[in-house]
């Protein structure tokens, strides 16, 4: 393990160049698994770079500008606590969620519950094969939920990859009963039109609402029709789950044309997504906000009715945004940090030629009361250091770290690692704390790196794609306050309002 106090001396000049009511889950222990999840399920692994980008890699580590292949780097003011490796579940590690002593790390072959009521030794209670990328998980009271967005060949935890031009084949969401953290209980499926990708949740006291984003729509694809313009919404009862249903598809982006009214993409705007749907919704519920990355749009929208969501405000950035990914309010909700995942999260974007501005943080100020509240552009984020060109890098999912009058929050990089930025100028934002290991490979594009990093009471926790999951502590004045701040539950795309 290397320490660097500098994070500037890391700045160099690379890159230029079965039916699912009351089914059981396959649940296992330590030993074999009980299914070989399909090879469809999981991302590409490994891809041959060209013999100058892997030489200089090896030229960066040789130099002292990178860490070296599978090195450990951290500022001083975070520590790594403990890292549990990848176990039964061999797929890629994906979303986290939080509930009292417990965390839930989804994988693409199912996901993994945790005992971290002490961080630095987290326990295994149980893992749950039930393949189908990419599991995107979240909890809410004795409820798991889990996003399907592979086709399958039925909503089974025992289902095998399917074309989606298929009509039986299936994706969607699945509710599982964790009442018993050691023996969960599958117990519902909805399918949902083109699947999800990933989901957000909207708690009430007798229903939980589901929004689902999912997208890329085709004319082949039976249950996955163009325009796919909007989100399904699933009402969830808690006391009857079984009786889980879509009660609306809100279209977000109307038009009058085959595609609906988002963003065309190319070639009007080239390097653009096309909106197609949503990839990722972060909600507000303590002040009935939401905000929707969509593939080539931004959208702010108000959750007053849970059942009829309603923009209030559309934004695009055609100049340097490529795939808007996800999104996160402050806590005054009156900003919004929009990612870019350019390249998709399997491409090297932390370079000098790809520059600052793209694959980066966007910040939002909201401006404006009520139904005319706008979403103004002020700044880029994106962390000082580069990466390889083996390495996988591109803004990915992070949270809020709850300090009273400071914006702060910790994000994933992939193979960037972690970094802790603050935004409270939303025009001069800047990291205050980074962590990350070195690449997987000098010779190959090998998919790694952090998929979310989230703060949840004191700790910083990462589920790593490749490595497992980390947990790591901050000791900085300017978060330490956040220490006070305990919270029962968290979905990070159902945003707590802290000082409640």
């Amino acid at each position: 393990m290397t320490l660097l106090n500098n994070h500037r001396t890391r700045c160099r000049r690379l890159g230029v160049a079965a039916t699912a009511a009351g089914l059981l889950a396959a649940l296992l222990t330590a030993g074999p698994a009980v299914a070989t999840p399909d090879p469809g399920d999981s991302q590409a692994t490994s891809q041959k770079v060209s013999k100058s980008e892997a030489a200089e890699a090896r030229a960066a580590i040789a130099n002292g500008e990178t860490p070296g292949q599978d090195e450990i780097v951290h500022s001083e003011n975070i520590e790594p606590v403990a890292n549990i490796p990848k176990d039964t579940l061999a797929g890629t590690n994906s979303d986290l969620a939080f509930q009292g002593k417990y965390a839930f790390a989804g994988n693409y072959d199912g996901f993994r519950i945790f005992d971290i009521s002490n961080p630095k030794s987290p326990k295994t209670v149980s893992q749950v094969l039930c393949p189908g990328s990419q599991n995107d998980i979240s909890v809410s009271g004795d409820l798991l939920f889990l996003s399907t967005d592979s086709s399958r060949s039925d909503n089974s935890c025992n289902s095998t990859t399917q074309p989606a031009t298929e009509k039986s084949s299936w994706e969607g969401m699945k509710v599982f009963d964790i009442s018993d953290k050691r023996n969960p209980k599958y117990v519902a499926a909805v399918e949902t039109a083109c699947g999800s990708h990933t989901h957000t949740l909207v708690p009430e006291r007798k229903n939980v609402y589901v929004y689902v984003s999912s997208y890329s729509p085709s004319a082949s694809f039976p249950d996955c029709q163009p325009p796919h313009d909007g989100i399904s919404v699933i009402k969830v009862p808690r006391k009857a789950p079984q009786k889980a249903k879509i009660v609306n598809f809100p279209v977000l982006f109307p038009g009058s044309g085959p595609d609906g009214g988002g963003n065309p993409g190319g070639p009007t705007n080239p390097g653009v997504s096309k909106t197609t749907g949503c990839h990722d919704i972060t909600v507000l519920p303590s002040k009935d906000l939401a905000a929707g990355a969509c593939m080539g749009d931004g959208i702010l929208f108000s959750i007053k009715d849970p059942e009829n969501p309603k923009i209030i405000d559309q934004v695009q950035d055609n100049v340097n945004f490529a795939f808007w990914h996800s999104a996160s309010f402050n806590q005054k909700a009156n900003k919004v940090v929009f990612t870019d995942e350019l390249g998709g999260g399997g491409a090297a974007t932390c370079n000098a030629a790809t520059g600052p501005n793209r694959g980066a943080d966007g910040i939002y100020d909201i401006v404006g009361k009520g139904d005319k509240r706008k979403l103004v552009f002020k700044s880029y984020f994106k962390i000082p250091r580069y990466q390889a060109d083996t390495e996988n890098c591109v803004a990915h999912n992070g949270s809020l770290i709850p300090v009273k009058g400071k914006d702060i929050m910790v994000q994933a990089w992939y193979q960037g690692g972690i970094s802790v930025w603050e935004f409270t100028n939303s025009s001069k934002p800047k990291e205050i704390a980074y962590f990350e290991r070195g690449p997987l490979s000098t010779t190959s594009m090998v998919t790694g790196g952090s998929w979310s990093a989230y703060y949840y009471n004191g700790y910083i926790y990462s589920n790593d794609i490749a490595k497992g999951f980390d947990v790591l502590k901050i000791n900085d004045r300017r978060t330490d306050p956040a220490k006070w701040e305990r919270l029962r539950e968290l979905n990070v795309q159902t945003q707590p309002d802290y000082f409640d």
